[in-house]
């Protein structure tokens, strides 16, 4: 457990600026949820952006006023106020399509709710602290040791603003102080482009889903131990947050067998799955925060980048509904592939990330499927994020390539055989002119490893041999 927040700290421009869309429109009651950074070395949360939840697919509103009970022969006073019902269920599954769109440094850290201060006070704590339980059970904080989250409360009547934090363990919910503050205009970013090449055996039998994320969990160990040079400099604890961005930071990964030893001789190993590409990762460093948490948010910006894209894959093939579409039949053909059959190399794309411009000249981000435009991205940001209805589509960025996962034969794609692989994607930077040096692992590598070996081995047997000669 963190150390617990004590304060909360709401982008200025932002917050207000929905308060008063809410107060001019004049819902009843409404929640969304807020995004911005629980950051675990302070005991301050940051507020930068509150999204409201759409309607339901039947068109209702997520967050409504409970019908008043009807008077008994003696009414209580209390009785005459109505308190709030959620649907619960659809602000969870909100909050795991936002959580998707959201870069490395933002998360989804909290409910709001728009109410008069009587509703408010008639709803339940349980109901409440429900509503923000189900949000963080899909999308958990990973790497974080805080277990609360954010419920701000924006009354109209009374018009006040408030925050609570919830503790996620015991569901209860506490005042904390709540001010505002400039911060989206004073965010720095940081972003690299990750060139990776995993190998992953595949065990007889083993699903699609368990193989791909078998890769994502070893590329989350090589990433999680790779050092980091920001602009070029290597980087110490001793950096500051005061450099002028954007930075380019480019992670060193230490040279490795590419396969443990005790992996190749598994027993039932039917091949190996090559998990080959290039993610375009970005994550965005609120004030006061140290620039190790920057490099720890990109991190984690690669990795769930990835497992993104293959819950995009598997919601598709289970949404059969639409099964007609060519892109859900690739998606259901990928996640129904039994790796051992297979005797063909057989690869399949990973859908790409697209970069969205969000707030005051900060990104979120979409992947799109093969077949795929990035007006369907635009649709889906203007839903889920909703964002404004006319921004064209000229100022999208696409920084990558489709990245790729390729299964070939065994003997195709052992360490330093790679004749058969996939060549690297092709990238667009997002500023080529800033993009700093990058060095890949390639496969040149681990040929020329491997010949060094054996002219060392053939070496020491000469001289063996040699010597043994000489003593006869």
């Amino acid at each position: 457990m963190g150390m617990g927040v004590k304060a909360v700290v709401g982008d200025e421009a932002q917050l207000k600026a929905l308060e008063n869309t809410l107060s001019s429109s004049a819902p009843p009651a409404q929640v969304g949820l807020v995004v911005g950074k629980l950051s675990p070395s302070s005991d301050r949360a940051l507020a930068y952006s509150l999204i409201p939840t759409p309607p339901t697919d039947a068109g209702d509103p997520p967050c409504s006023l409970r019908a008043k009970p009807k008077p008994k022969p003696k009414p209580k006073p209390a009785d005459s106020t109505s308190s709030l019902d959620f649907d619960v269920d659809w602000v969870a599954e909100h909050a795991r399509q936002v959580s998707r769109m959201l870069l490395g440094g933002m998360s989804v850290i909290g409910i709001y709710i728009w109410a008069s201060e009587a509703s408010f006070k008639a709803t339940s704590p349980a109901v409440l602290s429900q509503v923000v339980r189900a949000v963080s059970q899909v999308v958990p904080l990973y790497d974080s040791a805080v277990d609360e989250r954010l419920l701000i409360h924006i009354s109209y009547s009374p018009r006040r603003s408030a925050c609570r934090i919830c503790d996620m363990s015991s569901g209860s919910l506490r005042p904390c102080d709540f001010k505002y503050s400039k911060l989206l205009a004073s965010l720095q970013t940081f972003r690299c482009t990750y060139n990776f090449e995993i190998r992953v055996p595949v065990v007889q039998a083993e699903p699609f889903k368990k193989v791909v994320s078998k890769a994502i969990s070893n590329l989350t160990k090589e990433v999680q131990n790779a050092k980091a040079l920001i602009d070029g400099i290597l980087f110490s604890d001793a950096m500051d947050n005061t450099l002028e961005g954007p930075h380019n930071v480019e992670f060193l990964v230490p040279f490795k067998n590419n396969l443990p030893a005790e992996e190749c001789s598994l027993e039932g190993v039917s091949g190996l799955l090559l998990f080959a590409g290039s993610v375009s990762a970005l994550a965005y460093l609120g004030p006061k925060e140290s620039v190790s948490e920057a490099i720890s948010d990109l991190k984690l910006d690669i990795i769930t980048s990835l497992r993104s894209r293959l819950d995009i894959i598997l919601d598709e093939a289970d949404g059969e509904s639409t099964t007609d579409n060519l892109e859900n039949s690739l998606s259901q053909k990928a996640a129904q592939v039994v790796f051992h059959e297979l005797r063909a190399p057989y690869s399949f794309p990973f859908p790409r990330r697209i970069l969205i411009p969000w707030l005051a000249g900060s990104y979120v981000c979409d992947y799109l499927q093969q077949s795929e435009t990035t007006e369907d991205a635009m649709e889906r940001c203007r839903e889920v994020m909703s964002l404004e209805a006319d921004m064209g589509n000229y100022s999208i960025v696409e920084p990558e390539s489709a990245s790729c996962t390729t299964l070939g034969s065994f003997w195709d794609v052992v360490p330093g055989a790679l004749s058969k692989a996939p060549s690297e994607p092709g990238r667009k930077e997002i500023q080529s002119a800033e993009n700093g040096l990058r060095r890949t692992h390639g496969s040149s590598f681990s040929i020329l490893a491997a010949l060094v070996a054996l002219l060392i081995a053939l070496l020491v047997g000469y001289i063996f041999t040699f010597s043994a000669i000489l003593k006869t």
